[in-house]
């Protein structure tokens, strides 16, 4: 996926980490100023690494400290900074984002934490040496597909897959499982979990998929996300052909990782193409993504048209094409659970900061609760006096 169809030269000293002529266009008023562009490849207590036509240079963002959040520097972000000579050098302003990677954090203040931000590809790293989570796969497929970018950023509304970044999902450390009928058993598990979304098996041990994926990430910039464990690190130094980032062995015990990988790291493929390796992520809260579960959830939401009621809540009512499917064994139940459970959890968060939303909310529940005791009694029949 290219945001840009005119790029610039491949000579262009910053080509190589995806400028092109858009940020160019986006950069000139800070050119007339003196300053030089570039590209955060790490981000360390207030500092950060970012690579210009000079070379790389290590940065301060003490004027770019922002009260939002969602704004403070990140691994991705291509930025402004001091000329050469000047020391300290400084980060003067942040490019507005074309994409972001954002998930809730643990705090009950409804912040978002951007992971990643202008990012063409999210690779959603799921390791084959545990039992499967289809409800964390698609917890991140709903993250993946709410990728915003630019002003919607501020004003929380999510912008389509086609306009933000490409999710794909990696089942990691595939040599772990040699019996192939298994694995094609798991693959189509994930493939159910994940509609219309690239699904590959990998091993950073044997080689195998890596050819693939490294032709699918070769432009543009990818994000690798997953739990500890997972398999990131050890797949981003398969896909540079070099030990970049260090690795530990997982426990034997349960499987996870050691969050070996401490910062965000923007790395280059040799064969073209930008790579982030991020740490693991225990909690993957949602962040505004309404327009992402609806994406992860697509069949549900096609089925949903066919209710006959428009506001069916897929409980119990009359006509409901979800339940139907359920029926039927087109659609696992397990599938509209998770797809409820995302719901709520995004509705929740939204309404924390919401005083019409909370009361859209309360209202809704009562008139859901109202309908199916109307429905209980309906199949119950009427009550007969002793």
């Amino acid at each position: 996926m290219s945001f840009s169809s005119f790029q610039l030269p491949a000579s262009h000293p910053l080509a190589l980490y995806g400028w092109d002529a858009d940020w160019e266009a986006e950069f000139a008023p800070y050119a007339e100023q003196g300053l030089l562009p570039g590209r955060v490849v790490r981000v360390d207590r207030g500092q950060c690494d970012v690579v210009t036509p000079a070379g790389v240079i290590r940065a301060d963002t003490e004027f770019v400290v922002p009260r939002d959040p969602m704004k403070v520097v990140c691994t991705g972000d291509w930025v402004a900074v001091d000329p050469e000579g000047d020391d300290p050098r400084y980060v003067r302003t942040l490019l507005p984002r074309r994409t972001a990677f954002v998930r809730s954090t643990s705090s009950k203040r409804s912040e978002g934490q951007v992971l990643a931000t202008n990012i063409d590809y999210v690779v959603i790293c799921v390791s084959l040496a545990l039992e499967l989570d289809l409800g964390r796969i698609e917890r991140f497929l709903a993250l993946a597909m709410s990728c915003s970018s630019g002003e919607a950023l501020l004003h929380k509304s999510a912008l389509s897959w086609e306009s933000g970044a490409q999710p794909l999902v990696a089942l990691t450390k595939a040599d772990l499982v040699p019996d192939p009928v298994v694995l094609g058993h798991l693959l189509t598990d994930v493939q159910t979990a994940a509609p219309g979304v690239q699904v590959l098996t990998v091993s950073s041990a044997t080689g195998e998929g890596l050819d693939v994926l490294g032709a699918v990430l070769s432009s543009g910039t990818s994000v690798l996300l997953g739990q500890s464990g997972a398999g990131k690190s050890t797949l981003a130094n398969a896909l540079l052909g070099e030990a970049a980032q260090d690795v530990h062995e997982v426990r034997d015990s349960d499987g996870k990782g050691r969050h070996t990988t401490t910062t965000r790291d923007l790395l280059r493929l040799p064969w073209g193409g930008v790579l982030i390796d991020t740490p693991g992520v225990r909690g993957v809260g949602l962040w505004d993504a309404g327009e992402g579960v609806a994406q992860a959830f697509s069949e549900i939401e096609a089925l949903a048209e066919e209710c006959r009621f428009h506001d069916c809540a897929h409980q119990a009512e009359p006509g409901c094409a979800v339940l139907a499917a359920i029926e039927d064994g087109t659609l696992p139940e397990r599938r509209l659970d998770s797809y409820r459970k995302l719901l709520r959890e995004n509705e929740r968060l939204a309404a924390r900061t919401d005083d019409r939303l909370r009361a859209e909310l309360r209202r809704t529940f009562k008139q859901r609760q109202a309908l199916g005791r109307h429905m209980m009694e309906r199949k119950r029949g009427p009550m007969r006096k002793p």
